[in-house]
């Protein structure tokens, strides 16, 4: 891709932003019903049990919540993310509608094997967990570096896959809206402290700072959360996996054309992790994407509106296809 070729992408994407853009002031959602909350597990997120599945010789952990039935939705993690770090309140939001399954991938935190430095095997991987499962056919969710790892299977298995949702994530390499150095640097720190995770994941405004920290309280309810962490090995195997789609030669942008299926694209409106203008990127290079920006937002904006974010991918998720 050339410089004069991402130049007028660029321009392009800005001026299809406001066709493409759900962005308001402030985002409603119904209360839950009684018969959600029935449907929802006893237990929650905050004390569902840790399962485990042997494949070859790895053995993959993992958590379900919900009714086993309809399409399976398997959320893929953040960057140095483990299954811990999923909202327990975006989690139960959705299970009370819809089974859900997450999972560490191979190399890490509870599961074993080790990490792949390519993001095809972190995809493969994936679909070897969802095989060994016996799904047929599942919805997935990626989130940051999940949603570069969600695009991949999707491409390598579109027979596996139903729906997809893009969280807080890109295409690797777009144009003028790659990581700022700082980010990079705290997000790589050997240690991140509560300070570094408000600072990438939740915009500096009272309001957003505040709803970060309801989260961080809200995974420390369960009682076994971060026993195991993501290793230095593995998260430096992210690092190199993401390098696989971070060229103009590589960008997923070159690629995501194919995907066919209903996509849905969400981020914060100011997105230091993965710059929200990749977000508008997706969306105008993905044929059935639609995108909504979050207001007063970050990263991890799925978090701060759980609710919000929720109900809307519940309402995607059960929208039928048009032939």
């Amino acid at each position: 891709m050339t410089s004069n070729r991402n130049s007028s992408f660029r321009r392009a994407v800005v001026a299809g932003a406001a066709l493409l853009t759900v962005l308001s002031t402030s985002v409603m959602a119904n209360p839950a019903t009684a018969t959600e909350q029935s449907q929802a597990t006893s237990c929650g997120a905050a004390c569902v049990e840790t399962k485990t599945l042997n494949i070859d010789g790895v053995t993959y952990a993992y958590r379900s919540l919900g009714t086993p039935s309809g399409t399976p939705l398997v959320l893929l993690n953040r960057f140095r993310g483990t299954m811990d770090e999923w909202d327990p309140a975006f989690l139960d939001r959705v299970a009370a509608r819809r089974y859900v399954v997450i999972f560490d991938n191979v190399g890490v935190a509870r599961s074993s094997g080790e990490a792949s430095p390519h993001m095809a095997d972190w995809a493969r991987n994936a679909g070897v967990f969802i095989d060994g499962l016996g799904f047929k056919q599942v919805d997935l969710l990626g989130f940051s570096f999940g949603g570069l790892v969600a695009q991949e299977l999707t491409l390598q298995r579109p027979g596996l896959v139903r729906r997809l949702i893009i969280a807080g994530s890109g295409a690797g390499y777009v144009q003028g809206a790659n990581l700022n150095r700082k980010a990079i640097e705290v997000a790589t720190k050997p240690t991140n402290t509560d300070e570094d995770f408000l600072y990438l994941f939740f915009k500096d405004t009272e309001t957003s700072q505040a709803a970060g920290r309801a989260h961080l309280a809200r995974l420390r309810e369960r009682k076994d959360a971060f026993v195991s962490l993501v290793s230095e090995k593995t998260w430096k195997a992210m690092l190199s996996a993401g390098a696989d789609v971070g060229t103009p030669e590589t960008s997923l942008l070159n690629r995501v054309g194919a995907i066919r299926q209903p996509v849905l694209i969400a981020n914060g409106n100011e997105d230091i992790m993965i710059p929200t203008f990749q977000s508008y990127a997706l969306a105008q290079a993905i044929p059935n994407a639609r995108l909504i920006i979050y207001p007063d937002s970050g990263h991890a904006f799925l978090f701060q509106y759980s609710r919000e974010f929720g109900d809307e991918v519940i309402r995607f998720l059960s929208e039928e296809s048009k032939p």
